[in-house]
């Protein structure tokens, strides 16, 4: 691939990565893998040779195809690339990568963009998940100005609203997949919850922490992190997920009492790094976990009232909403949140 591969450089949310079509890279998944480490730089804590930005938030990567699917316009796959280890994982999708999907589709032609709004249904591969996502084409093209803001993100851009259905249990098998709102793991209450994200969520007075701690500090503090990780290695045998000791979930978050008028106050860790904000459908299943009958963020959180259910999920840089429909029964029936994304470099990257 000496001549370079086809690549526009993307926002989405409060993530930012490589996004490709599946025609431009190797079939294979090994070459695949290989060639994307090479062009993020990793393994190296600095990504020096690559186009990552030393951070996992960074260092991620969209795959898209015209999707065969009946009532699917494209197929998306998810790929975390490891910064310090020559890692590429699809065991999860992203929420945040997942934002600039439907421009990236429109603006390769994937999908036939109409005069003021176009709306792209999107396949998540990693979790067989179904998103609809919104995107502003006045004069029919991709506008990525305008003023809808989202906190982790500097200035304003124009919306991208996405819906999520099918989400419960779609990587674990079940929303709940031990079947119990409360698991005791290492001492600790938790809740083990997959609303489109696998999570196990620890109140972070359990810990001996406030919960409005820097995310640097708990990135410093190893006897904490060692405590958290052996919580997550045994969670993953629980919530169907096997030896999770190589992969990115569960995501570990410590919810404490908001502290911003919002639902609830999250540091969430990715697996081994403290999130600067947090993951778009990590939020999602936060906020479900909320909802639920008891576990530690049912007891601390200040949901709102009616259906849609508004969720303010407080993070580090500020606070997320998702807007959750609910079935008579209670619980969640789809979810929907509102993000943004932006094109930052259209060209071709070398490997």
């Amino acid at each position: 691939m000496s001549d370079g591969i086809p690549v526009l450089w993307m926002r989405g949310g409060t993530s930012k990565g490589g996004y490709f079509l599946a025609s431009d890279l190797p079939a294979n998944p090994g070459a695949r893998d290989a060639v994307l480490l090479r062009v993020m730089g990793s393994p190296d804590p600095r990504q020096i040779d690559g186009m990552g930005g030393a951070d996992p938030l960074t260092s991620k990567v969209a795959i898209l195809r015209r999707s065969d699917r009946p009532g699917v316009d494209v197929d998306y796959l998810f790929l975390q690339v490891f910064v310090d280890r020559p890692v590429v994982t699809d065991a999860q999708t992203c929420g945040n990568i997942l934002a600039a999907v439907g421009p990236f589709a429109i603006e390769r032609g994937l999908v036939p963009a109409e005069d003021g709004e176009t709306t792209v249904r999107i396949w998540m591969e990693n979790t067989g998940q179904l998103a609809q996502a919104t995107v502003q084409t006045p004069g029919g093209r991709v506008t990525y100005a305008g003023t809808a803001r989202i906190d982790g993100v500097p200035g304003t851009a124009a919306p991208v609203g996405i819906v999520f259905s099918g989400t419960a249990g779609s990587t674990c098998g079940a929303l709940l997949p031990t079947g119990r709102p409360v698991d005791r793991i290492g001492g600790l209450d938790a809740t083990l919850i997959d609303n489109g994200m696998p999570c196990v969520i620890l109140a972070a007075a359990d810990l001996g922490l406030t919960g409005g701690e820097a995310p640097a500090d708990l990135d410093a503090d190893t006897g904490l992190k060692a405590r958290v990780e052996a919580i997550r290695l045994a969670a993953g045998p629980l919530m169907n997920l096997g030896d999770v000791t190589a992969t990115s979930v569960p995501k570990m978050v410590l919810v404490s009492p908001p502290a911003a008028g919002g639902t609830i106050r999250t540091r969430s860790f990715i697996p081994h790094v403290c999130h600067k904000a947090i993951g778009v459908l990590g939020a999602v299943t936060v906020g479900t976990a909320c909802l639920l009958p008891d576990g530690p963020a049912a007891r601390l959180a200040a949901p709102g009232a009616g259906t849609p259910c508004r969720l303010d999920i407080e993070h580090p840089t500020g606070t997320f909403t998702a807007l959750a429909h609910l079935s008579p029964d209670g619980s969640v029936d789809r979810v929907g949140v509102l993000s943004t994304a932006r094109k930052l470099m259209e060209g071709h990257v070398h490997a």
